[in-house]
């Protein structure tokens, strides 16, 4: 299954995606939120897309910010149930991940650097697992 990953850096985007494929798991990637947003509108009013089943975005991008997207997510029915990661390479306060995660419907955040390959897989692979249960 499909996996989203938007990422404003280039050289992030493409490793990150790179490795999801290695996974197993094909990706669609977007380079900023708006264009996220543009295909959140396109979700919205078509419902005809394969919808991912992880999403992994940074939170500071140009346009929208992940934890936007985020909230916009969990509005439309078919995302609601879809796993979220956030990353990020500025400190966060423990209000603004706890912002984030209760009003934004984020599940989990990552620190950059992203953890070493295998780590970052065990982790990404458990949050889609729990969710998929939990649902």
């Amino acid at each position: 299954m499909t996996w989203l990953i938007a990422e404003d850096e280039a050289d992030i985007r493409t490793l990150i995606a790179t490795m999801c494929q290695v996974w197993g798991h094909p990706t669609v990637t977007f380079e900023n939120g708006q264009k996220v947003w543009e295909w959140l509108d396109t979700i919205e009013h078509s419902g005809e897309h394969s919808l991912p089943e992880l999403v992994l975005m940074d939170i500071r991008m140009p346009g929208k910010k992940g934890n936007e997207l985020a909230h916009r997510m969990r509005s439309i029915p078919a995302l609601k149930q879809t796993p979220i990661v956030l990353m990020t390479a500025f400190s966060l306060s423990d209000q603004e991940r706890s912002d984030m995660m209760s009003n934004d419907g984020v599940d989990y955040i990552l620190s950059k650097p992203l953890p070493e390959f295998e780590v970052l897989r065990q982790t990404l692979h458990r949050i889609r697992d729990s969710k998929q249960k939990s649902s």
